[in-house]
């Protein structure tokens, strides 16, 4: 029964001084991440773990070329994802959204400061990347009441004086999402305002190959964590007393089990909530012979996003035969949209050329072909035929991409809505679908 300080100090008391994916084996350390269940799965179904050191070092330097190359003096970004990408830490990050309080200044040079929550910038510090941490980024009218515009006033001064040394005074500064304040004072100081969310969605647009690994094993956690949703559900649906605030639960639960983050929408439903798509998951009970349908949107292991959809018929008897056809033809959409995906392919020809739903389907389908995905739904888009817009997506896939292949198949008026969604990697030379969770064998019969 005798157990040694120095195990009690560790995550994983087996392991050294670091755990599979560089990050310190300390069971205190401020560094959140994967956990003993996470690793374990991991390690039984043979994936390669991610070196974090390496993965934050890439995502530096990406960032920091894409400063360069478009002549800009640095980024100051507020997009608490934006921040995640740059430093891979983390604050209050639902909390942050609509009280912005954090920024990141990432200088020509590669000099990054942050800009924390005043009780605590120790929370980055575990990135050596992260060369300051500072305090007094919040400029939000809670937070500073009437003197909002002397708060932005200092910050602006400091983020001159940096890129005076670490920027070459250039005055072209790119941001992604700022107060009004704090837009007022950077401009007052004379920088020209450029736009950084062009810049971060193409910067995060192409994952490294640790970015993969790391892609891998969250889909893995998020995937594992489906299927005991899924078992809970077809335990459960028809009791009389099972809802599906209580199906969903389950997996928030297994997510955070696993060292997952949160969970975006709340995009499961049940029987005729199914139709129009995007009612959100609430209180109804759930029947038996019904189909449920969901979205994961799910902020997973290492921050990774895995934006899965499946449908699911839950009962002894057969699905309806309109339901069993449109499931199959959803399950067309995405696989025949799928084997467009390959380097260099114009994202404007992918909509031209998309697989094309029944008429009975098209004023509800769903409202994207595909999305790029990374720490969240991120650029590009790829827009149906009827949507898409001249101009707004001139640009080729590459390899490192990952797209999210979409589906929502319900009629006007109709009792259901069939959601499928997959995550695909552009490959080299062509595609690989990282998704692996089956379809309903109940819905894909002849």
């Amino acid at each position: 029964m005798n157990q040694h300080y120095r195990d009690r100090r560790k995550i994983a008391p087996n392991k050294g001084a670091t755990l599979g994916d560089g990050t310190p084996n300390d069971n205190d350390r401020v560094e959140i991440g994967p956990t003993q269940l996470a690793f374990a799965e991991w390690e039984a179904a043979g994936l390669v773990l991610p070196n974090l050191e390496a993965m934050r070092k890439h995502r530096w330097q990406r960032l920091t070329q894409h400063v360069v190359d478009r002549g800009y003096g640095g980024a100051l970004l507020f997009d608490p994802l934006n921040i995640r990408y740059a430093t891979d830490s983390t604050n209050m990050q639902l909390w942050n959204t609509h009280n912005p309080f954090r920024a990141l200044l990432l200088c020509a040079d590669g000099y990054m400061v942050i800009w924390d929550y005043k009780q605590s910038p120790f929370l980055s510090t575990f990135n050596p990347l992260v060369r300051e941490q500072r305090s007094g980024a919040d400029l939000f009218y809670f937070d500073r009441g009437d003197k909002v515009d002397v708060a932005a006033d200092k910050l602006s001064n400091e983020v001159r004086e940096l890129i005076s040394e670490h920027g070459g005074g250039n005055m072209r500064l790119a941001v992604d999402k700022i107060m009004l304040h704090g837009l007022r004072a950077l401009e007052a100081q004379g920088f020209e305002i450029m736009e950084g969310e062009e810049l971060t969605e193409k910067a995060r647009a192409v994952k490294g190959p640790d970015e993969i690994l790391a892609m891998r094993c969250a889909n893995h956690a998020c995937e594992t964590s489906v299927r005991a949703m899924e078992e809970f559900a077809r335990a459960n649906v028809g009791d009389g007393k099972t809802s599906e605030d209580d199906i969903w639960a389950v997996l928030h639960a297994e997510n955070i089990r696993r060292g997952g983050e949160w969970i975006e929408t709340r995009l499961l439903a049940s029987g005729q909530r199914t139709n129009p798509w995007f009612q959100e998951c609430g209180p109804r009970i759930t029947q038996a012979n019904e189909i449920l349908s969901f979205d994961t949107d799910l902020i997973g292991s290492y921050g990774i996003c895995i934006d899965i959809s499946r449908s699911w018929w839950i009962g002894d008897e057969k699905p309806p035969a309109e339901m069993v056809y449109a499931m199959q033809h959803a399950h067309e959409h995405i696989m025949t949209n799928m084997e467009m995906l390959k380097p260099g392919v114009m994202i404007p020809e992918l909509s031209a050329n998309a697989h094309r739903l029944d008429d009975q389907f098209q004023a509800q389908k769903y409202g994207c072909l595909m999305h790029g995905v990374g720490l969240c739904d991120e650029w590009p888009l790829v827009a149906y035929p009827d949507a898409a817009v001249e101009g707004a997506y001139d640009y080729p896939l590459e390899p490192g991409m990952v797209l999210c292949v979409e589906a929502c198949v319900g009629a006007v008026g109709g009792a259901f809505s069939i959601k499928l969604e997959d995550q695909v990697l552009i490959t080299e030379d062509g595609y690989e679908n990282l998704t692996t969770y089956p379809f309903d064998a109940a819905l894909m019969r002849k």
